[in-house]
């Protein structure tokens, strides 16, 4: 969320026109962006509406500052996502780091998320945090199954382990990374546990043998009881099953028997 600090201190910036654009930046734009994310604030009146707007106003301040590298920004309730193409993931977080209406000087986490149906199937997901101003932000860039993103362990010595999970997990190359391995998984682990097209069951299975006296690995295999399922059904099916029953399409009970009536 973006303080209040920061955006009285970003108008008076804006006003005053002290804020000297890169020039290199300026004459160039952003190339296409493959996200499909809208780029407008939430329309929705809730208790995120005043946030809503600073952040859209933030949001197109730094697009203006570095339009080279910026794609596209949205706004969601109080969350500001900035989508850049791999090239310009360094001088983005370096822009945020150093600039003084940004000082996004903490990178609380580096994530992946993985869509199989796409060209460019990974989203890589910087999560930035300004403890000057008391704001957080997104930074979103992708990926393909051979493509690589700059590291930025020369930048920010916390995503060294950041990197190295999401390498782990997704299988995405991280080039720079002065020690790029896994990090989660077992050694001579094959595969990327969290790609959506990883199965459930993995590949091998990772037990104790009483004989050996040591864990072993060994072909996963998933055995399974003969059962024998009564096809049958003791209860009445009442209609198709789609549409709605009234309680006097019902059959009536019928009357109980005159033994039951003296009880």
């Amino acid at each position: 969320m973006l303080s209040r600090a920061l955006f009285h201190s970003l108008r008076r910036t804006c006003a005053t026109r002290t804020v000297r654009l890169v020039h290199a930046s300026a004459q160039q734009k952003a190339s296409t962006s493959p996200f499909t994310e809208p780029t407008s604030p939430n329309p929705a009146l809730s208790k995120y509406a005043e946030t809503t707007g600073q952040l859209h106003t933030y949001g197109s301040y730094l697009t203006q500052c570095l339009p080279k590298f910026i794609q596209q920004f949205s706004v969601v309730k109080d969350e500001l996502t900035l989508y850049v193409a791999p090239s310009a993931i360094l001088p983005v977080l370096q822009f945020l780091r150093d600039h003084s209406q940004c000082q996004f000087k903490s990178i609380m986490d580096i994530s992946g998320v993985d869509f199989p149906e796409r060209e460019k199937r990974f989203e890589v997901v910087y999560h930035m945090l300004s403890v000057k101003y008391r704001g957080r932000i997104r930074v979103k860039t992708y990926a393909g199954e051979g493509d690589h993103v700059p590291s930025a362990v020369e930048l920010f010595r916390g995503a060294d382990w950041y990197e190295r999970e999401a390498w782990d997990l997704f299988g995405i190359f991280f080039s720079g990374h002065p020690d790029l391995r896994r990090i989660l998984t077992d050694y001579g682990f094959e595969g990327h546990p969290l790609r959506k097209d990883f199965p459930l069951t993995g590949y091998t299975e990772l037990r104790y043998d009483e004989e050996r006296k040591r864990v072993v690995y060994e072909p996963l295999q998933l055995t399974q009881a003969f059962r024998n399922f009564e096809s049958l059904s003791p209860w009445e099916q009442v209609g198709d099953g789609t549409a709605p029953i009234r309680p006097d399409n019902l059959k009536p009970l019928p009357p109980p028997k005159p033994e039951e009536q003296k009880k």
